[in-house]
């Protein structure tokens, strides 16, 4: 079966940095665009990056454009987040998701088909 794990989440200071890892199993990694997601407390779900099958495209929410980044290897079913300059706004669970469509604003509502479990990331003011 399908299988999204994420690792990378932890506890960092204001201005600090993590990297977030989503390897993948059970489905054809490329061809599914990929993403991140997250959820903080008492807060709606958000999308905050998509990434195309190719790894050419990619969309991000406004919060984090300019710190965070999105990449994939898919030789390695490997989906990838680096934020850097982080805020204690970034505080959430984070998952990793995968879906049907394009990369595009509107992927974020209705394309995922799998989900990762979560990994946290806490930000210290």
């Amino acid at each position: 079966q399908v299988q999204l794990v994420e690792s990378g989440g932890g506890s960092v200071q204001a201005g600090g940095s993590l990297r977030l890892s989503c390897t993948a199993s059970g489905l054809t990694f490329d061809m599914y665009v990929m993403g991140w997601f997250r959820q903080a407390p008492g807060k709606e779900r958000e999308g905050v990056a998509c990434i195309s099958r190719s790894g050419s495209g990619t969309v991000y929410v406004d919060s984090v454009e300019g710190r965070f980044t999105i990449s994939r290897d898919n030789a390695k079913n490997t989906l990838y987040l680096q934020m850097n300059s982080l805020n204690a706004e970034d505080t959430a669970m984070y998952y990793c998701a995968a879906g049907i469509g394009a990369c595009s604003g509107s992927w974020f509502r209705g394309s995922v088909r799998y989900w990762g479990q979560g990994t946290q990331v806490t930000v210290s003011s």
